[in-house]
């Protein structure tokens, strides 16, 4: 008989109550509206949308890279274990108290990333630091962008003029790379249309899915011409 969740911490959002809930010593999961976002004992899925990102700029002498969600810190895991020392990772997370559990209560089960001294931790919206860094001077560009947000790129939900998968955007993210910069994104399904919109602003993009065990998700990979 498995074990029980047992909730840890819990916050009201905009979007529900978000719960960090443990079960035995060391198997953790967020939820949110009962919804299960992250395990931590599935992710796969983190760990390739990071490497794939890193992947074409990780030669690079100094490498940004700006990645849009914290969850469980696995992507920020990931991330770092494909970038050398002279890195800076911007990691970008709304909500503050996911900041918090891991620094605390998650920080085990990725090495302690977060307090990774090329880490710089910005609570937030992603895209504010993607417009900003598309408005600002070439040295505040990015070489990589990876977004690891729980609601991908999905058309019944996010539609060509969505802030952060949409048209507009996708501009805009192009705008915040380096030349050759690359664009890495998460997603539940595939979408086509989002892979076109990708095409459409720039970007050479490929559309793969992630391996067993642990569901088949999409990663989409745009490489700024």
């Amino acid at each position: 008989m498995p074990r029980p969740w047992k909730i840890l911490e819990s916050v009201e959002t905009d979007e529900g109550l978000l719960e960090l809930r443990r079960r035995g010593d060391s198997d953790y999961a967020i939820l949110i509206a009962g919804r299960m976002l992250m395990h931590g004992n599935l992710h796969r899925s983190e760990d390739a949308v990071a490497e794939q990102g890193c992947a074409p700029i990780a030669h690079r002498a100094a490498p940004r890279v700006l990645i849009g969600g914290l969850g469980l810190g696995f992507t920020l895991r990931a991330v770092l274990d494909a970038l050398p020392a002279t890195a800076e990772v911007v990691v970008a997370e709304l909500n503050p108290v996911v900041v918090e559990w891991c620094r605390a209560h998650l920080a085990s089960l990725t090495d302690d990333a977060i307090n990774d001294p090329r880490v710089v931790v910005v609570v937030g919206d992603v895209m504010v630091e993607v417009r900003r860094a598309a408005a600002g001077p070439e040295r505040e560009r990015f070489d990589a962008v990876v977004l690891d947000l729980y609601l991908g790129p999905d058309d019944a939900v996010h539609g060509p003029m969505d802030p952060i998968y949409g048209t507009p955007a996708l501009a805009i993210l192009n705008a915040a790379l380096t030349p050759g910069g690359a664009l890495a994104v998460w997603g539940e399904d595939p979408n086509r249309r989002y892979l076109a919109r990708m095409k459409q602003a720039g970007f050479r993009s490929t559309l793969t899915h992630t391996k067993p065990p642990g569901p088949r998700h999409a990663v989409y990979l745009g490489l700024k011409a």
